[in-house]
């Protein structure tokens, strides 16, 4: 294989989404897997809805995720140039020609079609114009649009497509199609294959909502001259209700910085979007990056659309559940000093941070890290779930005082008590405690599951979570017995 050259042309209209990330994560694993190049175009044609703030997002989002480009950005933009002379090499070559049918003409037309219940194709009425009669409407100043002239015939437009297979398209089912505005802006049709020509594009790997444009894309790189790429499009991502994701529809659930502020490490989230589509083969979900890179090839993407089963309403599985199992696994496993440093950052944007976590305090940091990593989902659970340990204004689940309190009122007066009896305790250690807790019970002739749970809402204001022993270890004497003694707030 010739030197592999992929592209990644995002439109600057808005954030960037999963959807186009995953199209970026498919070119850049093929790109690494053949030692070839990806190429980062913004396709920002579109002077209306493009903004610097887009472009912004894209880059950042796809640094975020780690998906680094070898070539760019350019900008679709500064090429116009070489896509009006495209268009007008195939003018002067005959491979296409100026419409000046009006809006209102073709309306009527389109119109006739309806009522006559058929297709509307562009009927050629400008096809047969003669030189003088262009010329004629030119001198004239009317308006027009330049349109390819697909070839007559009973041919076909094909292209062998490395995830469906062999694609054909009768010449007789495609109209003349527009490639150059009345304005005289290029399409995206045009502009599209001019760049991949330019950029020496050898695999076109994009959405299979981009199925419907290739057969007119091929009939350019032949007009053109020049060799078509080789093409992979990828099935459709699909909500829960097997409509396509969309930001307009979907909001910021599927907006990748929607991922980075909720807590997912960066390659879990490749992890996740590159299943969307894509199977190894076998069970296999986890992958490192030279593993998947080693792994990835075009003849596993599925043809099948994929589902993102995200819950937008649902305040802890936000998203697909996929997605979290994921993001917990490498969130349980990645070294200790890597997510630490993450949580630092969760830490900081909540404003409990200490100093001290970076300098005396740093072994007790990364043992609280290391204990309390193994039940979240997300980095900001550091902050959620895990806040107790860092700050003094967490928060008491609510079905945590309903199971651990409020069936209990006598731990009203029973929390105080133990306090006491921990405070007298000449060091706090787990055997120590556990002894003390387990005697002050027995003392009082109640179960010391009782106590325990009550405990574990009151300090640390979950339900569940790491042994209690351990967890009180980490807290230390003061905080306890502190939060104990404080323990009246939670039955009023």
């Amino acid at each position: 294989m010739s030197e592999v050259r992929v592209r990644f042309p995002p439109s600057p209209t808005g954030y960037l989404h999963i959807g186009s990330a995953r199209t970026a994560l498919y070119n850049w694993l093929f790109a690494r897997k053949h030692g070839g190049k990806l190429i980062l175009r913004i396709e920002d044609t579109d002077i209306e809805r493009s903004t610097q703030a887009s472009i912004d997002g894209i880059l950042d989002g796809m640094k975020w995720l780690g998906i680094d480009w070898d070539e760019g950005p350019y900008y679709q933009s500064q090429f116009k140039d070489e896509h009006v002379a495209a268009a007008n090499k195939l003018l002067e070559e005959g491979n296409a020609y100026k419409c000046f049918c009006t809006k209102e003409e073709l309306d009527a037309k389109r119109e006739a079609a309806r009522v006559a219940k058929s297709d509307y194709g562009y009927d050629g009425t400008c096809r047969a114009l003669t030189p003088d009669e262009v010329a004629e409407k030119e001198n004239a100043g009317l308006p027009y649009v330049v349109r390819f002239k697909v070839p007559e015939g009973d041919g076909v437009a094909s292209f062998e497509d490395s995830v469906y297979g062999k694609v054909e398209k009768p010449l007789r089912d495609l109209e003349d199609f527009v490639i150059v505005r009345s304005d005289g802006s290029p399409l995206y049709m045009l502009s599209n294959v001019v760049d991949d020509i330019r950029d020496r594009i050898t695999h076109v790997i994009r959405g299979a909502d981009g199925l419907g444009n290739t057969p007119r894309q091929t009939l350019l790189y032949h007009a053109l001259g020049a060799k078509q790429p080789i093409f992979a499009h990828m099935p459709l991502t699909l909500d829960h209700q097997k409509a396509k994701i969309s930001k307009r529809k979907h909001g910021e659930i599927v907006a990748v910085h929607f991922y980075k502020e909720h807590g997912f490490i960066p390659w879990a989230l490749c992890n996740f979007l590159v299943l969307l589509g894509w199977s190894p083969g076998d069970d296999t979900e986890i992958f490192s990056r030279e593993e998947l890179i080693e792994a990835f090839s075009l003849e596993r993407i599925n043809r099948s659309n994929s589902i993102f089963n995200y819950k937008k309403d649902d305040p802890k599985f936000f998203t697909d559940p996929k997605a979290l199992s994921i993001n917990a696994h490498y969130l349980r496993t990645m070294d200790i000093e890597v997510i630490a440093e993450m949580a630092a950052e969760v830490l900081k944007g909540e404003g409990i941070w200490d100093e001290a976590y970076a300098g005396e305090k740093r072994q007790w940091y990364l043992d609280t890290v290391e204990l309390i990593r193994t039940r979240f989902h997300t980095l900001t659970d550091f902050a959620g779930a895990g806040r107790a340990y860092f700050a003094e204004d967490y928060e008491v689940e609510e079905r945590a005082i309903k199971k651990n309190i409020a069936k209990h009122p006598d731990l009203e007066k029973y929390l105080p008590q133990l306090a006491d009896k921990l405070a007298e305790l000449p060091d706090f250690e787990h055997d120590t405690v556990e002894e003390a807790l387990r005697t002050f019970c027995e003392a009082l002739g109640v179960k010391s599951g009782i106590v325990i749970n009550g405990m574990r809402t009151c300090v640390t204001g979950r339900l569940a979570g790491p042994s209690m022993f351990e967890a009180l270890g980490f807290l230390g004497q003061d905080r306890v017995v502190a939060r104990l003694r404080g323990s009246g707030k939670l039955f009023s």
